[in-house]
């Protein structure tokens, strides 16, 4: 079997669209390929979020549109993997103008780590600066264009333990805003999937 420094899994849960933005993991698995000299595995991993065996990931992916209600075994899972060591990126894909996603994702993170968990990160944090430089997270076109609540977040949210971040949380809608072809890149002035590059190398200790 293939040894692999990383492979992207993509958290299936029972409530909501976790199956959103199919073409964006192969297109920053490109990026890892392209930029990075990590050992990649091509192929998305879906596994469920009450399964086991995401707890061995070494970072987790998690988006929707919809009502985020997690179930008990979920629930378990999601703490345990959280404050083991594991990272999960979560998307709000941002198209639902009365923000389900958001609020009901943003009250399952205070049940499940406390009110006070999820908070802003600075635009200095070093995941801006764990491979490429940025100076606070980048715009989407999703975003601009107005679409879901119609504000233009300047920041990032986080939990974290032990100085790092282990759930990192966003509603600009990177997912959508990745949700090409990677072959189509090219036709980009600057390629807008590096700032994913960062946010994986984070996770991978950088």
């Amino acid at each position: 079997m293939a040894s692999y420094d990383f492979y992207f899994t993509r958290l299936m849960y029972d409530s909501g669209d976790w199956d959103v933005d199919l073409r964006m993991p192969s297109n920053i698995l490109n990026s890892l390929v392209e930029y990075t000299s990590l050992r990649v595995d091509p192929v998305e991993r879906v596994i469920a979020l009450s399964d086991p065996k995401m707890l061995e990931a070494p970072f987790c992916y998690l988006a929707g549109h919809k009502l985020v209600q997690f179930s008990p075994a979920e629930r378990n899972n999601l703490s345990r993997y959280v404050r083991g060591g594991g990272f999960v990126f979560v998307d709000d894909c941002n198209h639902d103008i009365d923000g389900l996603f958001a609020r009901s994702f943003e009250g399952e993170m205070a049940g499940i780590f406390g009110a006070r968990a999820l908070h802003k990160i600075p635009n200095t944090h070093r995941v801006y600066s764990s491979f490429f430089h940025f100076d606070g997270p980048p715009n989407t076109s999703v975003e601009l264009n107005g679409w879901g609540d119609d504000l233009v977040h300047d920041y990032l949210r986080a939990i974290e333990f032990g100085g790092r971040i282990r759930v990192l949380y966003s509603n600009k809608d990177y997912g959508c805003e990745w949700d090409y072809d990677f072959r189509n890149k090219r036709w980009l002035a600057i390629d807008n999937t590096r700032f994913a590059v960062n946010i994986i190398q984070y996770a991978l200790g950088a």
